[in-house]
Order: structure tokens, then C-alpha cells, then sequence
């Protein structure tokens, strides 16, 4: 994705997905009201009436290996490019199967969470983003591209337990906790992107000790979590409440409005809604036809 200045080009409203190995769970919205108002600063924390967490069912060996393995690469404790323990060291740990060891690494591969390699053993992946319109992007790289300073500043933050409409925004099923950020993005002097955004703290724990001073959230995820599924939803939006006074702009005034949940394998990572003045902004994506599929003789 690119960010430049432009005459009023058209908004366009789509939904693009980029995805490897999605997760089980429903990420549709459709049918659903469009999201109207901005995250609102809620300061009480504590569990909802009635939102006890259903008992858990027992889980296959298969399962448990591979939840270890990810929460231990979501949490920090194994950082990108850590060698995952061999395949004869993770059958003695857990008394399986070499096959039942050999699958489990297979689907993190497949997920991009870890990289085989032959003969050197498996690495926890390195972050990493895509390009145009399906990439994840790096505000301060758009900024920079303008060829204007770049600065943010955190309004708030606010670490809370997960109300219903945060867990329809992160399309989770039980209460948890979550960390709750607005952030105001400038290119030079002037406003650039208005930034809400959820994180899951049950997938990134360590969220909640970061102050984000130096490096803004979005860009302090990219760096520490490898996403392997996302959902980006474009929508034309009016300045209301919160946003227009971040932007400085006129309540009504046409925006551009990004929102994008974030995936780790199964887990449910962030979710974040960024607000650009829509005279201001455009997405540009690059594409061409696939090529004509040429059957072999045989």
C-alpha cells in the first residue's frame, strides 16, 4: 500500500483477505451493521455477568504439542529465528510418535509460524509483511515515502477485560483480557492517520508492558509477532467525534477508513481501525492475469 497525496480520488469499499492456512474459525462479517463510532475509552475492568468461560474438553497429544509450540513463539519466549527443538528431542519430551511430531511441525510450517530447513533443523519465522493493497502496513514507511517527518503520540491506553463487541471485532469466543490503544500518526505538522486498535493480550502478553514511546504498535507487532492470516475491510467513512478532532478536521468531512484483524495460526492477534482524511489518501494495487494453464501431452 501506498500513501500520497492526491486529488479527490474515488474511495472504494472492498474486503480483501490474504491468508495462508486460515483459521478455523468464522471470520465473516457479512450481514453485519457497519462499525459507526470510534473505540470508546471504557475504565472499569472486570468480568461480565454471566461471561464464565466454557470447561474445557480434553485435547489430543497432537494439540497440546502444537499449542506449546505456539504459545511459547506468541509470547516471546521463542524468539524469530529460534531453533525449535528436533524432532527426536520433542518425541522424548512428550513420550509420541516421531509421525505425530513430524505433523504438528508440518502445520506450523504451513502456517508460517516456524521454517524448515533441511538438515539445520526448524526456525521460528521471521516477521514479515506483503505489498499494495494486502500488506500489512508500516505508517512511518508511508510517511517517509511522502519525503515528511514522521511522528506519534499514544492519546490512550487501556488495559481491560474483552466486552462483546471486542470479541466481535477479534472474532473470539470467550472473555479475555485485551489492551486497548488510540494513537494519532503526523506526516510533518499535520495529521496524517488516526489509529484504534484492540490487541489480544491472551495471544501477546507481553503487549501489556510495552509503552510504545518509540515505536508505535503497529510496527512493535510486525517485529515481535509472525501474522499468517489477515482480513482487511475498506469502507468510505464521515469524521465523527473523536477521529475529526484527531485529524482536525471538520465532523463529516469524507475519510478513508482501514480496518484489519490480524492472525497468528489460530490466534487471534489485533484488530485496528485507521482512519486517513479521504482527500489526502488512496490505495494503489498492482496486479496482472494469471497465465493460461498449457496441458501437457502425455
Amino acid at each position: 500500500m501506498s500513501a500520497r497525496k492526491s486529488s479527490a480520488a474515488p474511495i472504494l469499499e472492498s474486503i480483501s483477505k490474504l491468508s495462508v492456512d486460515p483459521p478455523a474459525k468464522s471470520r465473516g462479517s457479512s450481514g453485519k451493521p457497519a462499525l459507526k463510532s470510534a473505540l470508546r475509552p471504557v475504565h472499569k475492568s472486570g468480568p461480565e455477568p454471566g461471561a464464565d468461560a466454557d470447561a474445557k474438553a480434553p485435547v489430543s497429544l497432537h494439540q497440546r504439542i502444537l499449542t506449546d509450540i505456539q504459545d511459547r513463539i506468541l509470547s516471546g519466549e521463542w524468539p524469530p529465528g529460534h531453533r525449535i527443538p528436533f524432532e527426536h528431542e520433542l518425541t522424548a519430551q512428550y513420550r509420541c510418535s516421531r509421525m505425530t511430531v513430524s505433523k504438528v511441525l508440518t502445520q506450523l510450517a504451513s502456517a508460517r509460524m516456524i521454517e524448515r530447513r533441511r538438515k539445520a533443523g526448524s526456525f521460528v519465522s521471521r516477521p514479515h509483511s506483503q505489498s499494495a493493497v494486502l500488506e500489512i502496513p508500516d505508517i512511518k514507511t508511508e510517511v517517509s515515502e511522502l519525503g515528511l517527518p514522521y511522528r506519534f503520540e499514544v492519546l490512550h491506553r487501556h488495559k481491560r477485560r474483552s466486552n462483546r463487541q471486542d470479541r466481535e471485532w477479534l472474532n473470539t469466543q470467550s472473555p479475555g483480557p485485551v489492551l486497548e490503544l488510540v494513537c494519532r500518526h503526523f506526516a510533518g505538522n499535520e495529521p496524517f492517520c488516526f489509529e484504534e486498535r484492540l490487541i489480544n493480550l491472551a495471544a501477546v502478553p507481553e503487549a501489556s508492558l510495552a509503552t510504545f514511546q518509540d515505536v508505535a504498535p503497529g510496527a512493535w507487532l510486525l517485529g515481535r509477532v509472525p501474522w499468517t492470516a489477515a482480513e482487511h475491510r475498506i469502507r468510505a467513512i464521515e469524521a465523527v467525534d473523536a477521529a475529526a478532532e484527531a485529524l482536525d478536521v471538520r465532523p463529516g468531512t469524507p475519510c478513508l477508513a482501514i480496518e484489519r484483524r490480524t492472525w497468528s495460526a489460530s490466534h487471534a492477534i489485533t484488530f485496528v481501525r485507521l482512519t486517513y482524511p479521504g482527500s489526502a489518501h488512496e490505495l494503489v494495487a498492482s496486479f496482472a492475469p494469471e497465465p493460461p494453464t498449457t496441458a501437457r501431452a502425455r
